[in-house]
C-alpha cells in the first residue's frame, strides 16, 4: 500500500521576522540549514554592498576643510619665492594640486574654525572648491583645489589672436552664463554669503563642454571683509536675502575706518557697482551688478570699459559697455522691429558668426541690464535672474535641435 503524504509540506513557506526581512521555514533539517547558508550569504553580500555605498558616498563628499600650519604652506610655495609679485601660486599641499591665495586678514582669528567650517559646507558644480585657509603675518592664505581651465576674460579677449575664440558657439555663451547664474545664486541663497569679486577674470572656463567655475568662493567672508546681517525671522528670508553685508569691525582687525572704506569699494572698474563707488557698503545687489556686467560681456566678447580715440576731437573717450547694450535695444517710436533686431546682431560677438537666436540674445541682454540698473532695489534677486537665464538656456536648446540635421533617414536610387 503507497503511504499516505503527511499534512506538511515539505515546500518552504515565506514568512518575515521581527525585523522586517524575508525568513524561510522548512519541514526537514537540511533544509532548513541550505535556507540558513543562503541567508548568511545574501546578507554578507548585501552588508559588502551597503559598505561600498557608504565608502563611495564619503569619497563624493567634501573633505573636512583644513587649517593648514604656516610653515606646511611656506614649504609648499618654496618660501615664496617664485612669482612673487602675484596674489596666488600653485602648489602641491598632501598630495594635491591646488591655487593659494592671499588677502589681508581683518577678522577675529579665534572665529575663522567654525567659519571656515561654515563656508565649506558649500559645493556646487559651478564653484571652485575650497579645501583650506592659513594664518601668519596678517594675511590668510586660502587654498583651493586646481581646477584646469582657462579664465573667461582671456577666452574672450585674447590678445595675441583677438579674431579667435573658444567660445565661437551660441550654446557655449549660454551654457556659460545658466552656470555662473546658478553659481551666484547658489552663493546668495545656500551659503547666506556674497561673492564680491564677479568678473571675467574670476571665472573658470572647464573644457570640453566649456562650464564655468566661479574661483574665490568664501574668499571676502573669511578674510574678514564681510558680515552678514542675517535675520533670525524665517518669514522674513527674502528680506535678509537683500540685507547689505558691511565690513567686520573686530578688535584683532588693525585697519583703520579709511583702510575700511578703501575695503568696501575694492575691485576692478567696470564691475563695481555704483554705490561701492559712491562709497556705500558692498552687497548682494552689488554682485548682481558685477555679474550683469559679466553677462553683457559674454554676449559682446568686449570688455566692460574701454577708451577710444576721438579724431574729431583729438582725445579719447570711454566707451561703456552697459550704455552700448542700452543702445543696441533702446526703443524708438516708429522704428520696426527688424531695425531693432539689426541692431541687437550688430552689439553681439561678430565670432558667433551671426548663428544665435536673436530672441534669446535679446532676452538675455534684458536680464543682464536689470542686473545693472542704477538703483540697487532695481536689481533682481539671484533666484530671478537664475530662473530667466535657465529659461533662456532651454529655449536656445529647442533652438539647436531645430537646426540640428537628422540622422535617422536613409537615401535609395532604385527606380519607382
Amino acid at each position: 500500500m503507497a503511504s499516505r503524504p503527511t499534512s506538511r509540506s515539505s515546500s518552504s513557506v515565506p514568512i518575515t521576522d521581527s525585523g522586517g526581512n524575508p525568513r524561510t521555514t522548512a519541514s526537514n533539517s537540511s533544509s532548513h540549514s541550505g535556507a540558513s547558508l543562503a541567508s548568511k550569504t545574501s546578507s554578507s553580500a548585501s552588508l559588502l554592498a551597503l559598505r561600498n555605498s557608504i565608502q563611495e558616498t564619503r569619497d563624493s563628499l567634501q573633505e573636512t576643510p583644513t587649517l593648514y600650519p604656516f610653515s606646511e604652506i611656506s614649504a609648499a610655495t618654496k618660501n615664496f619665492v617664485a612669482s612673487s609679485s602675484s596674489s596666488s601660486r600653485r602648489c602641491s599641499l598632501r598630495g594635491k594640486d591646488a591655487v593659494l591665495f592671499q588677502r589681508p586678514f581683518c577678522g577675529d582669528p579665534a572665529a575663522l574654525p567654525a567659519r571656515l567650517a561654515a563656508v565649506c559646507k558649500g559645493h556646487h558644480s559651478s564653484l571652485v572648491r575650497l579645501l583650506g585657509a592659513s594664518l601668519a603675518g596678517g594675511s590668510i592664505y586660502l587654498v583651493y583645489e586646481h581646477s584646469p581651465g582657462a579664465p573667461l576674460a582671456d577666452c574672450l579677449r585674447n590678445p595675441r589672436n583677438p579674431n579667435f575664440t573658444p567660445l565661437s558657439s551660441w550654446m557655449s555663451r549660454i551654457q556659460i552664463a545658466a552656470d555662473l547664474a546658478q553659481g551666484l545664486e547658489y552663493i546668495h541663497h545656500h551659503s547666506a554669503t556674497i561673492h564680491n569679486r564677479m568678473e571675467a577674470s574670476n571665472v573658470l572656463v572647464i573644457e570640453p563642454h566649456f562650464r564655468a567655475k566661479i574661483c574665490h568662493f568664501g574668499a571676502a567672508d573669511l578674510a574678514g571683509e564681510i558680515l552678514a546681517t542675517t535675520k533670525a525671522d524665517a518669514g522674513r528670508e527674502e528680506e535678509a536675502a537683500d540685507a547689505e553685508i558691511s565690513p567686520l569691525s573686530s578688535p584683532s582687525c588693525k585697519h583703520k575706518r579709511s583702510d575700511s572704506r578703501r575695503m568696501k569699494i575694492e575691485g576692478t572698474r567696470g564691475y563695481m557697482a555704483p554705490e561701492l563707488l559712491a562709497g556705500g557698503n558692498i552687497s548682494r545687489r552689488s554682485d548682481v551688478y558685477a555679474l550683469g556686467v559679466v553677462l553683457l560681456e559674454l554676449l559682446s566678447g568686449e570688455e566692460p570699459i574701454k577708451y577710444r580715440f576721438d579724431k574729431r576731437h583729438n582725445n579719447f573717450h570711454k566707451v561703456s559697455l552697459i550704455e552700448t547694450a542700452r543702445e543696441a535695444i533702446r526703443p524708438v517710436e516708429d522704428s520696426a522691429e527688424h531695425e531693432r533686431r539689426g541692431r541687437v546682431r550688430r552689439w553681439v560677438d561678430r565670432r558667433l558668426r551671426d548663428s544665435y537666436p536673436v530672441d534669446a540674445a535679446e532676452d538675455l541682454i534684458r536680464v543682464a541690464l536689470r542686473c545693472v540698473e542704477e538703483e540697487p532695489a532695481a536689481r533682481p534677486d539671484m533666484t530671478l535672474v537664475a530662473g530667466k537665464v535657465s529659461k533662456i538656456f532651454l529655449d536656445s536648446k529647442a533652438w539647436e535641435e531645430r537646426l540640428r540635421v537628422p540622422t535617422d533617414f536613409s537615401v535609395s536610387f532604385a527606380s519607382r
